[in-house]
């Protein structure tokens, strides 16, 4: 009898655990959702709803400053038969592409010596100091270097290297590019050192005792593992640049009417917001395009397997 009653307390015990259980584990499993809401919403409200509202106003009429709402093609003719409008794309095509190329190129023995071969972050440290100043500091700091009256134009001439100013170091593609590369390099520095930072050094030493040369390493090992922030780096570096029109309104003279600069004063000058919201769409799918090209291209050359395998 004193066993049976000693039995039931712990019985009923057990019984009280397990919703406190069942619970915790609901609110585990809930835990990640509500950890994403708030940059979900955030994306929601200021990117994917003015996107919206953008398109939907490119189909609309323009009047002085104002929209009129219809249902209509005639800004997206209007930007496609404006050859105009092809020169600014490629112009800025041009632009965001070298741009790229340069940041990566550059960023990509850095982020190796990084990650690989030391353990200090210091360089990368010096790399991002250049956040700390505006990025309209840093353009008319390239304004002032390129200059006619600048440090390298008045140092060629104090060594007699050059008898005038060389008047295509600014207000040139140059100029416009070499300054797009020193604000963009932080950003594709980042991206490349996460990327590298998911491939384990046992990998290229593995490589190596294979009999893999460097270049061997770098082709098939880094390269196809960290295909991914490759072409992130390059294409977030490529959007920004060929997106600017900051940078080529101060920097690139007279002919540096590019599709950013095109697209910003139809907003702030002419009034006309429809035909820009169109033109904005019509460089969208631009981008897409290069990006989709960008990764068939690194598929032909094998150098994108498609899978992640670390």
């Amino acid at each position: 009898m004193n066993v049976a009653n000693e039995s039931k307390p712990e019985s009923g015990y057990g019984n009280t655990l397990e919703p406190i259980a069942n619970n915790t584990k609901d609110r585990r499993a809930w835990t990640p959702y509500f950890l994403s809401a708030p940059p979900l919403v955030f994306l929601v409200v200021f990117f994917i709803i003015p996107s919206i509202l953008l398109l939907i106003s490119s189909f609309w009429l323009s009047r002085p400053f104002s929209m009129v709402p219809a249902a209509t093609i005639s800004n997206y003719v209007r930007a496609l038969s404006n050859m105009g409008f092809y020169d600014s794309i490629w112009l800025s095509l041009q632009n965001g592409f070298w741009t790229a190329i340069f940041s990566t190129v550059i960023s990509f023995p850095v982020a190796y010596y990084i990650v690989y071969k030391t353990k200090s972050n210091a360089v990368l440290y010096l790399a991002l100091v250049s956040w700390f100043s505006s990025y309209l500091v840093r353009v008319f700091a390239w304004r002032t270097i390129l200059g006619s009256t600048g440090v390298i134009n008045s140092s060629l001439m104090q060594w007699g290297v050059i008898d005038q100013p060389l008047e295509w170091l600014v207000f040139s593609k140059f100029s416009v590019i070499i300054t797009l590369v020193h604000i963009m390099l932080p950003f594709t520095l980042l991206l490349l050192v996460s990327g590298l930072r998911d491939i384990k050094k046992d990998y290229l030493e593995a490589c190596a005792d294979l009999g893999g040369g460097h270049f061997s390493v770098l082709i098939k090992v880094i390269i196809p593992m960290a295909h991914k922030s490759i072409v992130s780096s390059f294409m977030f570096t490529f959007v920004l640049a060929a997106a600017d029109y900051v940078t080529p309104q101060l920097l690139g003279g007279r002919d540096a009417m590019t599709a950013g600069l095109l697209i910003a004063n139809q907003f702030r000058t002419t009034g006309n917001w429809p035909l820009g919201a169109a033109m904005a769409f019509v460089l969208l799918l631009v981008f897409m395009a290069v990006y989709v090209a960008l990764l068939i291209s690194l598929r032909l050359l094998k150098l994108a397997p498609g899978k992640r395998y670390h």
